[in-house]
């Protein structure tokens, strides 16, 4: 699955995201470093057999593959980054990232805990150098979006985890920011801290620390960061580690080592992406604050569709009226959304169930991608981590080359192939009140 005509050697970084948007967002940090990055959208077809020859290796720097898988239960959480770690491998990576998401979403019965005990299994079972085997960090912060940790507690802003909003989420409601007790009631594993004290007087501390913690039995431990400058300690000090964990944020420090170790070039052209013709389209499902923003927006000045969630579950024709809103105002970029207010989502998740309603407006949203795509649009933005799952999965995206960021977290992608698509795929709660228009510049101008 060659990327380009040139020839490359193979991968140096494997990362396994637990949804699409978080995928690009850590994407978008390794590109920012340098790193050509190709992001997979699930495990590709060919799995963990796939041979080490040019015409199938994926020619990039650094590979992400695309799950979705943070909310599904444990066991297929793990079954699936297994199936990814296992490709990665094939492709010949030398350390491996697993990425969620920048307010540690997950239950007390996952996903974060279990998914990284299995993945620490797997590579110490493969790993000569007991030294490096079987421990991990988790940090999941992100200072750019406000995002950091001390003491092992997360904050939002200036606002702990269960006070930021994160407590009243629908599916991962998060109610203690304390994340070495979040972390611990997920796993059996012991779980330890690697406070902010080792981290300020640099890499070697942070060294020392984590070999005081796994002789103290600690096998996973949450890592205090305020700033990037934490952030790159952090990547230096985890050089040797099979597996990282953490937000993409984390990714900052990661490729400075492959570099320092001279397998890494320095490149000018990583966020270099085709040209793509055609129209464009904006579709949102998110109900986050700062999609809200972005919706009312656009809709100030440019032409705006509403899906009714309620009306498509009576079996109103919402997707054809969708449509032939569309096709009316096109070439002109349109943007059709089913975000609403908090009270809006909370009537419509009591009317339908909350996983039947967003499982609505996802195939719905995902309906109207395909009847776009067929009216000549070829440019996409999406709103919302789980929309954007299921537009790609629609359209039928199996991968895409990264290009530059648009907005802290979000980078303009491209699909590899003959007649490429542009994609801008943007978690919920990122991306400034300006994003959609952003977003349609730099997908315009991507070459």
């Amino acid at each position: 699955m060659n990327t380009d005509n040139q020839t490359t050697s193979r991968p140096l970084l494997g990362c396994i995201a637990d949804d699409f948007t978080g995928a690009t967002d850590l994407a978008n940090m390794l590109v920012k470093s340098g790193m050509r990055t190709v992001q997979t959208i699930g495990v590709p077809e060919s799995g963990a057999n796939e041979k080490a020859n040019g015409a199938q290796m994926v020619a990039a720097d650094a590979i992400v593959v695309a799950l979705k898988s943070r909310t599904v239960a444990a066991a297929d959480a793990v079954a699936q980054s297994l199936a990814a770690l296992a490709w990665l491998r094939a492709q010949g990576c030398r350390q491996f990232f697993f990425k969620y998401c920048s307010t540690f979403d997950s239950t007390d019965a996952g996903n974060i805990g279990p998914v990284a005990d299995a993945l620490l299994d797997a590579l110490s079972d493969a790993s000569s150098d007991e030294s490096s085997g079987g421990f991990t960090i988790a940090c999941p912060a992100f200072p750019e979006n406000g995002r950091t940790v001390y003491r092992g507690h997360l904050f939002v802003g200036d606002a702990l985890l269960n006070e930021s909003g994160m407590e009243h989420h629908p599916l991962t409601p998060m109610k203690d920011a304390n994340l070495v007790r979040v972390l611990q009631r997920q796993t059996a594993s012991k779980v330890g801290l690697v406070r902010y004290d080792a981290i300020a007087l640099g890499a070697a501390a942070v060294r020392a620390s984590i070999d005081q913690l796994r002789a103290e039995g600690v096998r996973l431990a949450i890592a205090d960061a305020l700033t990037d400058r934490d952030l790159y300690v952090l990547g230096e000090a985890c050089a040797d580690l099979p597996l990282v964990t953490g937000g993409s944020g984390v990714a900052l420090g990661l490729p400075a080592n492959f570099r320092r170790a001279g397998l890494l070039p320095e490149r000018d052209d990583a966020d270099a992406l085709p040209r793509v013709e055609g129209h464009a389209a904006v579709l949102a499902g998110s109900a986050s604050k700062a999609t809200n923003a972005q919706v009312a927006a656009w809709r100030a000045h440019r032409p705006a569709f509403r899906i009714d969630p309620l009306a498509a579950s009576r079996g109103e024709p919402v997707v054809d009226e969708a449509l032939e809103f569309a096709r009316r105002h096109l070439p002109e970029p349109v943007l059709i959304y089913a975000t609403a207010t908090p009270d809006e989502v909370k009537a419509v998740q009591q009317a339908l169930g909350v996983e039947a309603a967003g499982h609505l407006v996802e195939s719905t949203l995902a309906a109207i991608a395909q009847g776009l795509r067929a009216a000549g649009v070829t440019k996409f933005v999406v709103a919302g981590g789980e929309t954007s799952g299921a537009v790609v999965q629609a359209l039928g995206v199996k991968s895409l080359q990264i290009g530059a960021q648009i907005d802290p977290g979000v980078p303009a992608t491209a699909t590899i192939g003959a007649r490429p698509l542009g994609l801008a795929l943007k978690s919920g709660n990122f991306g400034a009140v300006d994003f959609f228009e952003k977003a349609l510049r730099e997908l315009q101008g991507a070459r």
